[in-house]
């Protein structure tokens, strides 16, 4: 069984983003172990001399390691991710790199009509950046509009088609892990440059920039 962790981009109280990830959670329990992680309560990030990773951050950082790959569910804020899940992806790319080659799955829940399609697509780009180098599951997505009305009084999604949809994107993720984990030959390679590239572009003796 895989062992999955997964992420809640947002640190409000009542999110519909975590109640997809909880139904990830029940839905999928003998296909995959999923583990919620918040990020509620990590500080907004910032540079120190002393390079210090908040101990939350720590931990998450090693639950991401040791897993076998992310899901991680964002909200749209004016048509961008959150401040905090931008927050925590530095933190989880400062000194410490657990998403290097590590498999991805983005889902998002969103109040309006279409999902939240651009911070979806912002976070992709995100995630493949130098200082993280995830591997996002290639042309796949689920966006899951109307949230608040998308859910029964057992927290299960109502929609049988966004169900069906959500049944072979999962099943496409559990199949993605299983030809990342022979994607590895250049692993060491990679790290190599991630650590470079963070040396060359690295201010961080100058506190707070």
């Amino acid at each position: 069984m895989k062992q999955l962790v997964a992420i809640v981009g947002t640190s409000a109280r009542h999110s519909t983003n975590r109640m997809l990830l909880q139904y990830l959670k029940k839905r999928y329990v003998h296909q995959a172990d999923i583990e919620i992680l918040e990020i509620a309560g990590l500080p907004i990030f910032k540079k120190t001399t002393t390079r210090e990773i908040p101990q939350q951050a720590q931990q998450m950082a090693e639950k991401i390691t040791q897993a076998d790959g992310v899901i991680i569910g964002t909200p749209e804020y004016d048509h961008a991710v959150p401040a905090i899940l931008l927050s925590t992806l530095a933190w989880l790319s400062y000194g410490i790199h657990p998403f290097l080659d590590k498999s991805v799955m983005i889902t998002d829940a969103s109040y309006g009509n279409l999902g939240a399609s651009r911070a979806h697509a912002q976070l992709r780009q995100i995630l493949d950046a130098p200082e993280l180098k995830a591997r996002i599951l290639p042309s796949s997505e689920f966006l899951l509009g109307n949230s608040l009305q998308a859910f029964d009084e057992r927290g299960d999604l109502i929609d049988q088609t966004k169900v069906a949809q959500l049944d072979g994107l999962f099943a496409d993720f559990l199949a993605f892990l299983e030809i990342a984990q022979q994607l590895n030959h250049a692993h060491q390679a990679n790290e190599t440059e991630l650590r470079q590239f963070v040396q060359q572009n690295d201010d961080s003796p100058r506190e707070g920039v």
